[in-house]
């Protein structure tokens, strides 16, 4: 039971991953129209700069600035952090559970140093 349990556990959250924010975008979709038609019904003149941003389907992503790059730098140190500790956490209980993952703590800690280390040589651009 406890294996079937686990499986459903994770596939459920992987599908969770692509179902919940599709969700969440087409329920501000649907309140963004709803606030429309009742400005509509008002008799509320709409701005075009709305309305193009409806239409369009395209995501702005914002440029890419050090302060941005150091925040990103630091949540995946702390994801490592959270790793690490964890490997801690087991190793109480499981001696041999401690190095699987700092070597997977690894993986985001060098991620996040790289960010950090981009943000201070693109402090001067």
């Amino acid at each position: 039971m406890e294996s079937v349990l686990i499986v459903f556990i994770v596939f459920g959250s992987i599908a969770s991953l692509f179902l919940v924010p599709s969700y969440l975008k087409s329920r501000e979709r649907s309140r963004l129209h709803d606030t429309l038609k009742a400005s509509i019904e008002h008799g509320q003149p709409i701005p075009p700069e709305v309305i193009a941003a409806i239409t369009s389907d395209v995501k702005v992503k914002p440029p890419a600035s050090p302060v941005r790059d150091l925040r990103t730098g630091i949540i995946w140190l702390g994801v490592a952090v959270g790793l690490a500790a964890f490997g801690f956490a087991i190793s109480f209980e499981e001696p041999d559970g401690l190095y699987p993952l700092l070597g997977m703590a690894a993986f985001p800690g060098f991620i996040g140093l790289a960010f950090i280390a981009i943000s201070f040589f693109g402090r001067g651009k």
